[in-house]
């Protein structure tokens, strides 16, 4: 189900020599509307500023423009404040260049619908105001000095000061609910009871948007009027959950044999079959090989499983680069059963590559961690935490891109996980802090890549290797060098902060731990030692008191024998 909704929009001039209000509607359809939501916004360039107009319109443009080339796995409020950022340091570029656009700035009040809930993004006067079953709510609050002769004068604008603090707000949407973003030419000449009065009177968006302009006018209005309505005729689907409900409904293949079609697929090997899911490398009817990816039958009664596959693919249609295997496009009704396909590489797995007996060397591995490293930046950039950095999800092609695989049990905050799969992964490749309850974040894909390079170089682990269900306890981690005396120690110092047992004692971001392999040796890092008094702090008391016990036994017996 989709939502639905009608919209109008009014802006006149009135007694003013132009108008510096301006007004943004974008309503996108079918998959952009589901995912992005559509977006209605209000400006109002401040009065008397000059390119107050200029201001307005290109905040508008602006948000307008980028909001919807924000990576879908952004949340909307995190991909609005990025964007409004942008338009503030652009507002306050074009003020410092240009003498004349001293002070240029303008308000802000905008509505993204999607689904079934609504976000607002509020700075300046202007406002928007909710009618839900015949009762009106000013959803927003003034950005002015709380004095009656400073109330015109705001405190918050776009473009009024380089720390833009904007004012956000989300609720559920109701059938029937009327929007009406207006700028302070319309609230300030109506007053609450008149715009409750027009929204009641008329019955469409459009001309209770044109009556709220009007009559603002009429009222004795001196300021541009402006006004955007929305009526929401139908919810839709509650974003990806409900997204994929459809998807959810188509059963999962049998097991397939080498020959097999499948929607025109045809196998041509299987490259994985696992308790859990299957991949096989397909052929199109155009002779180009990919690989599909769908459930053992046995899964069809899991419902957990079939979401994370579905997660899978969604996450990974929008990760748009050569880090990861692309996915093709395939729609419900190009579908016949649960499934996913993705570009075929040739090439193995780093597992693969280790299991085959290969050697990597120092400046392999070191350039494998840059690779690695600008993988993961981009998927956190995304929001995207792996959760199961490992060699066997790192392929290494023929043609020497490093790609990283299974987004299975990937995190973002746009999703919705599965309970029973909160802190996945593989055990020799966890942070110690997930093994108490703490949810995986970028920290702890940073220590899975260390503990990769550092398997890489000695097929060992740093804190030993660590068996499912087990509770594991972090000493010391044994210095790769121990194995391979050859290796520099500003790789071995990068990889023993990678691994370190405090998250805080980590590299904050992936770009900085690439930024340290990239400069190597030319600029290395120093791990700080732990003092063996500190590291030995038990042993310590426990000698001090067996030394203790003895001399009193000592003392004892010369007692006695005295």
């Amino acid at each position: 189900m989709k939502l639905r909704f009608s919209s109008g929009e009014c802006s006149v001039t009135g007694p003013r020599p132009r108008n510096e209000d301006y007004i943004g509607l974008v309503t996108p359809a079918d998959a952009q509307l589901e995912i992005k939501g559509a977006l209605l916004a209000v400006a109002d360039g401040i009065s008397g500023g000059a390119g107050g107009a200029e201001a307005a319109e290109m905040t508008i443009r602006t948000l307008c423009a980028d909001y919807y080339a924000t990576p879908d796995t952004w949340t909307i409020q995190h991909a609005l404040d990025k964007v409004l950022l942008a338009a503030n340091r652009w507002v306050l570029s074009q003020a410092r260049k240009h003498q004349h656009m001293a002070g240029m700035a303008t308000t802000l009040s905008l509505l993204v619908l999607r689904g079934q809930r609504y976000v607002l993004a509020h700075v300046g006067d202007s406002r928007i105001y909710r009618l839900r079953a015949q009762s009106l709510q000013c959803l927003t609050t003034d950005h002015v000095w709380d004095r009656p002769d400073m109330r015109h004068v705001l405190k918050r604008a776009v473009g009024l000061d380089d720390q833009l603090s904007v004012d956000y707000a989300e609720g559920l949407l109701q059938t029937g609910d009327v929007y009406a973003i207006v700028s302070d030419g319309v609230w300030a000449a109506l007053g609450d009871a008149d715009i409750h009065k027009v929204l009641m009177l008329y019955h469409t968006p459009q001309l209770m948007a044109e009556a709220l302009s009007r009559l603002a006018l009429e009222k004795g209005g001196q300021d541009n009027a402006s006004a955007v309505v929305v009526r929401v005729d139908q919810l839709g689907d509650d974003h990806l959950t409900d997204m994929l409900a459809d998807a959810l409904s188509l059963p999962l293949p049998p097991k397939l044999a080498i020959g097999d079609q499948l929607d025109g697929f045809t196998i041509t090997q299987i490259l994985h079959d696992s308790r859990v899911s299957l991949l096989y490398q397909v052929k199109n009817p155009a002779g180009q090989l990919f690989v599909l990816k769908t459930l053992q039958a046995s899964r069809a009664d899991d419902p957990a499983s079939c979401e994370a596959l579905l997660n899978e693919e969604w996450l990974a249609k929008r990760v748009v680069s050569q880090c990861v295997p692309q996915i093709l496009p395939l729609s419900r009704e190009q579908r016949t059963a649960l499934y996913y396909v993705m570009t075929w590489h040739e090439g193995a797995t780093l597992q693969q590559r280790l299991n085959a007996g290969h050697h990597f060397s120092i400046n392999g591995v070191a350039n494998i961690g840059q690779d690695l490293m600008r993988g993961l930046s981009m998927l956190h950039r995304l929001n995207i935490v792996h959760r199961d950095i490992k060699p066997a999800n790192i392929h290494m092609g023929s043609d020497n891109r490093l790609r990283i695989l299974d987004l299975g049990v990937a995190l973002n905050s746009t999703l919705a996980m599965p309970a029973q799969i909160d802190n996945p992964g593989t055990p020799s490749f966890m942070a110690p802090e997930l093994f108490e309850g703490k949810l995986a974040d970028r920290q702890a894909d940073i220590y899975a890549a260390g503990v990769t390079l550092y398997h890489l170089l000695t097929r060992k682990y740093p804190y030993g290797e660590v068996e499912p269900f087990q509770s594991p306890r972090f000493g010391e981690p044994i210095r790769p060098s121990r194995y391979r005396p050859e290796i520099p120690a500003w790789l071995e110092n990068i990889i023993l902060k990678a691994i370190a047992r405090k998250p805080d004692q980590r590299f904050e971001t992936a770009e900085e731990m690439l930024l340290a392999l990239e400069h190597g040796e030319l600029k290395p890092i120093v791990i700080p030692r732990t003092p063996l008094i500190e590291r030995a702090r038990l042993v310590k008391w426990q000698w001090l008191a067996i030394i203790s016990l003895c001399i009193n036994l000592l003392l004892i017996y010369l007692l006695l024998v005295s």
